[in-house]
């Protein structure tokens, strides 16, 4: 007898072991239609999977997050099946799940082409339309690997090779197709049918630069075709709205090969650049963080003390001076607690916050690289506070509260909050995560947000908050943090005076709200489309004259502006004022005004805002007006 309980708490007894596709059946036709896996005792199986005990069991559809995975893990095997139908001589190697999609890796002896991949694409179509079941076999290691051998995949051969001798692995055989996997996999073939092979590129041979540059391609599998279409739609929208491309085409910044993974910054992108980091400083000002500035390169011995030497040292860019090895910082957090250690601290002074836009060096690889949001050089709106244990839940408040004003601030209204507890692999007591993990909830809660736990996500030595804010195309970009850190304090020996006199070790508050600046004005640009609000677009208003005879009037206007604070730039070009309105508002900038003998004779002038909205005839004063008001509210037009 074996007894399943299902999710909503009700059981069925079975006379004898079953398969999950077996318990769907019994509970329904439709359900065993719509199975693509089942979820025994917390574990994803396949359909086919034996129950032949007592368990909890879940079936799993399209609709649930797990089903999701599983269709695209198979869809990978489908691509695979459909490259070796076309290409016998090609050898297949991994290919993974990853976010929205997949991909495989092949070798091939010639460069696989966009045509190919369309016709990859309806094999894969037809294929699917076979609706051929998908079986699992067992192969002890060392008969799999002579199998594969046998038909000439040396690189499955290969990563068969690498599993402990002795063991099983399992294979999945759909048609004339089998693939090395642990699966679990959909039940048949024709369960796949909303995907789409997105690009190719190369990729090394288990990542190591040393071994054979394969060829990798990308694809993407969703469950219905509407999710599908909502994808590939929201693809296009990003990629109208790269900020690689909108940097180029508004001339903001540009990235050259002599520095990769650094930021040549232009005129119009500093002065964005300029409004974020002042805006940034006023807030530091209004909120009690004092600033400070540490220095570039930091020597060896303090990144050894710090833990860094040991566990970060590849990442990081290095020199040497009289003997002495140094490092170029990859963060600001030690150089604020020496500053920290200058002078005795008392109970009295804490909170301390200190903030520094600080400038840091990472060494990443170039495959990583991204525009200005995965960068080497990076500047942080990087804060640290150092706090005693019963003032973390106010400063998780106070965070909280200031990053939402500064998110609605950029124009970001959807946050999403997660808490991260505990790792397995972690320092300090249990009693002191439970009061650290608990601070963190009931700052969340005091803030009104709703919030979800990453159990084992937080760091080795403390819990962390994480901000995500979503984008006009629903794209998630995490920015914010606040983490609890007892570490480096305790490893770099800050100290303050208590109350009673004693010398006690204070905890450091990891924050930072925009992050990396670089990557926080990417996500601007992508989110504008490139549109900047009045308060940071690097030009905001633009004079254009419509003959020579206007100049000096239009000369008049913008010194006008300019001497209100606004950034304005002159047109006195003789070209057609249609030509110029045209191109300006390529340039997306928020308002053009027009002059003509009519505006210089009444004092006036005509303004045209953004998105070809036209705003009339008015007074240089209500114009100005206009303008104050929509800075204030840094609304966007």
């Amino acid at each position: 007898m074996v007894q399943i309980t299902l999710p909503d708490g009700s059981q069925r007894d079975y006379a004898h072991s079953v398969t999950v596709a077996e318990v769907a059946l019994s509970i329904g036709a439709g359900l065993a239609k719509a199975a693509l896996a089942g979820k025994v005792d917390g574990k994803v199986v396949d359909t086919s999977f034996v129950i032949d005990k007592d368990a909890s069991v879940a079936i799993i559809t399209a609709k649930d997050a797990d089903g999701l995975e599983v269709i695209r893990h198979s869809t990978a095997h489908l691509l695979a099946y459909a490259v070796k139908s076309l290409f016998p001589e090609a050898q297949v190697t991994i290919g993974p799940v990853i976010e929205h999609g997949f991909f495989y890796d092949f070798s091939f002896k010639r460069p696989f082409t966009l045509d190919d991949l369309a016709t990859i694409e309806k094999k894969m179509a037809a294929l699917a339309a076979l609706d051929e079941p998908v079986v699992r076999r067992v192969l002890p290691r060392d008969e799999a690997v002579a199998y594969f051998k046998g038909l000439g995949e040396h690189y499955k051969a290969e990563i068969i090779g690498s599993i402990p001798a002795g063991e099983d692995v399992s294979l999945y055989r759909e048609g004339a197709f089998e693939d090395l996997c642990r699966g679990p996999h959909v039940p048949s073939t024709g369960k796949l049918k909303h995907f789409k092979l997105m690009k190719l590129a190369g990729a090394y041979w288990r990542g190591d630069h040393k071994n054979e540059m394969l060829q990798r391609i990308y694809g993407t599998a969703w469950a219905t075709k509407d999710e599908l279409q909502q994808h590939l739609t929201m693809l296009e929208e990003a990629e109208k709205r790269d900020h690689r491309k909108l940097g180029r085409e508004l001339d903001l910044f540009h990235i050259d090969e002599f520095s990769p993974g650094t930021v040549f910054w232009h005129p119009k992108g500093w002065t964005l650049w300029q409004q974020v980091e002042q805006y940034m400083r006023q807030v530091y000002r209004d909120n009690g963080y004092q600033e400070v500035k540490g220095p570039q390169i930091l020597d060896k011995g303090l990144w050894e003390k710090t833990g860094h030497w040991d566990k970060y040292r590849e990442n990081m860019f290095t020199t040497e001076s009289e003997k002495r090895e140094y490092a170029l910082k990859p963060m600001n957090c030690p150089g604020h607690i020496l500053i920290f250690k200058q002078g005795i601290k008392s109970y009295r002074d804490l909170p301390l916050r200190l903030g520094e836009f600080g400038q840091c060096h990472r060494n990443e690889p170039t495959g990583g690289l991204h525009g200005i949001m995965r960068v080497r050089a990076f500047t942080q709106d990087d804060g640290h506070i150092f706090c005693t244990e019963d003032q973390i839940q106010s400063e998780v408040v106070a965070f909280t509260t200031l990053l939402q004003k500064v998110y609605q601030d950029f124009g970001f209204t959807k946050i999403i909050y997660k808490l991260s507890t505990r790792p397995e692999k972690r320092i300090g007591s249990e009693e002191s995560w439970d009061r650290a993990e608990h601070a963190l909830a009931e700052g969340l809660r005091a803030s009104g947000c709703d919030f979800e736990y990453l159990p084992g996500e937080g760091a080795f030595y403390g819990p962390k908050i994480e901000y995500t804010l979503k984008d006009a195309i629903g794209r998630p970009w995490q920015c914010g943090t606040i983490q609890v850190d007892p570490n480096l304090p305790e490893r770099l020996e800050a100290e303050y005076v208590g109350e009673d006199g004693a010398r006690h070790r204070p905890l450091m508050l990891h924050r930072a709200i925009v992050g990396s600046l670089e990557r926080f004005i990417g996500i601007l640009i992508e989110e504008t489309a490139g549109a900047l609000p009045s308060w940071l677009a690097p030009v905001q208003v633009k004079v254009l004259n419509i003959t020579d005879a206007q100049v000096e009037y239009a000369k008049n206007v913008a010194n006008t502006l300019q001497n209100q604070g606004f950034r304005v730039e002159l047109d006195l070009r003789n070209e057609k004022i249609t030509y110029k309105i045209r191109e300006h508002s390529m340039q997306k900038v928020p308002y053009l005004v027009v002059i003509g003998d009519k505006e210089m004779a009444s004092g006036a002038v005509a303004v045209r805002a953004r998105g070809g909205q036209d705003l009339g005839v008015m007074s240089v004063d209500d114009f100005v007006q206009r303008l104050l008001v929509d800075v204030s509210k840094k609304s966007n037009i």
